[in-house]
Formats: structure tokens, sequence, C-alpha cells
């Protein structure tokens, strides 16, 4: 048995656990979040990384879609991630073993690596780029990746009621 399979089985028998789990409305209150949260910051997301590969805004610079779509990404983050947590805590034996839930949450980490490769590599060099329609390579293979992520994060999220492989 492995420490976080003990962790989930210890965090599983906690009465606020249970009580989030039991409950008629908090339970679907917190799922009901967590797909507004993600409907806002994925859906922010996708308007960014459009720019980015070139495909949307093309009139508008990528530093004003960032300036303006940024306070709502991290509101859409921030609800996504309270509401997501919370979820995991009400019933992680349910998550533990379920496959779409450790892609989903490998995926996620992915798409963070991607964004944090391109504002330590890429952005650096916005002013050289900005004003264009064409945006450089770098900023392209970002954009796409995020996409392709970012889309996998919804689709493995919404698999998780769905899981065939359980051992429960």
């Amino acid at each position: 048995m492995t420490f976080f399979r003990s962790a989930a089985e210890w965090v599983d028998v906690l009465p606020s656990s249970i009580a989030i789990r039991e409950s008629q409305y908090l339970y679907a209150g917190l799922l009901t979040g967590h797909v507004i949260g993600m409907c806002v910051f994925v859906g922010l997301i996708v308007m960014m990384d459009l720019r980015l590969i070139g495909v949307g805004n093309r009139r508008t610079t990528f530093t004003q879609i960032q300036r303006r779509l940024f306070p709502w990404q991290m509101f859409g983050m921030t609800l996504s991630t309270a509401s997501g947590l919370l979820l995991v805590y009400a019933d992680p034996l349910r998550f533990y073993d379920n496959i779409y839930f450790w892609i989903k949450v490998v995926m996620m980490v992915l798409a963070g690596v991607n964004a944090l490769a391109f504002h330590l590599l890429t952005y650096r060099t916005v002013d050289a780029w900005d004003g264009r329609t064409m945006t450089p390579f770098g900023a392209k293979l970002a954009g796409a990746m995020s996409l392709v992520l970012w889309a996998g994060v919804v689709v493995s999220g919404r698999l998780i009621a769905y899981n065939w492989f359980a051992r429960r």
C-alpha cells in the first residue's frame, strides 16, 4: 500500500470529508463551481492561444489580450482549483483509483510547464513580435500545445465520472 493510498483512506473517513460527500447541495455546488471555473479559465486560455497560433484576434496585440484576460483567467483558475481540491477531499478513494483523474493531473502539470516555458523563453521577446499578425514559432508551439493539453484536461476530467477501470 502506498503513502498516497493510505492518505486517501485517512481523508476518506474524516467527518468533514464525509459531510461534503453526503451533502445534497454542497457537493453539487462544488461540481457546478468547478465546471464554471473551468469554462471561464479554459475559454479564456483558448482565446489567448488562438492569438498565439495566429488564428484569432490578429488585430489586437498579444499583450493587450493578456492584460485584459489574465485577471479573469486567474479568477477561473482559482474557482476551479479550490472546488476541484474540495471535490478530491470529499471522495479521495474515488479519485485515487481513477485513471482519468491521473491523466487530468498529468495534463495540467504539462500545461503548467508549457506556460512556464512560454513565459521564460518566448514571452521575453514579446516586444519584437507583439504588433505583428504572425507570431514566432515558439509562440505558435506554446499556443498549440496549450490547446491540446487543456482540451485533454477537459475531456479526461469529464471521463472521471465514467471510469471503467476502477478497482472499487
